[in-house]
C-alpha cells in the first residue's frame, strides 16, 4: 500500500466523497482516529477531510488539507492518515494527497469540534 503526501498542483481535485461505497464509512472512522497535535480534535471532524474517493477495487484516495501550509507536521499527516485506513479489510491500496485549495477555515469544522473547542 502507498500513499503520497505531495500537494496537488493547479486546480484542486475536491469531488463527491464515494458515501455509498461498502468501505466509506470504515474509512470516516479511521480518519477520526487521526488527530493534529496541536488541536484535541480528529482532521474529520476539523473539516481537514476534503475528499474520500473508493473505487469499485477498494483503492482509496483522500484529499485533505491541512490548518496551514506551515504545520509542523505536514510532511507526516498523511502517512497517519495512511496508516489509519490501510489496516481496513479489503482496502487494496491508500493515496493521501495534499490540498490548499480551498484553503482551511474555522467554518469547516463540524459542529462536535465547535463544541470541543468552545466556539459554541
Amino acid at each position: 500500500m502507498t500513499h503520497q503526501p505531495e500537494p496537488l498542483e493547479g486546480a484542486p481535485l475536491i469531488a463527491p466523497s464515494t458515501v455509498d461505497h461498502p468501505l466509506y464509512d470504515q474509512v470516516v472512522d479511521a480518519c477520526r482516529t487521526v488527530y493534529d497535535p496541536e488541536i484535541p480534535v480528529n482532521i474529520y471532524e476539523l473539516g481537514l477531510v476534503y475528499t474520500i474517493d473508493i473505487t469499485p477495487e477498494n483503492e482509496v484516495t483522500v484529499v485533505m488539507s491541512l490548518t496551514a501550509p506551515g504545520c509542523p507536521v505536514a510532511g507526516e499527516m498523511p502517512g497517519w492518515v495512511a496508516e489509519a485506513i490501510e489496516p481496513i479489510p479489503g482496502v487494496k491500496q491508500v493515496d493521501v494527497k495534499l490540498t490548499w485549495e480551498p484553503p482551511w477555515g474555522m467554518d469547516m469544522m463540524s459542529d462536535e469540534a465547535r463544541l470541543e473547542l468552545g466556539f459554541m
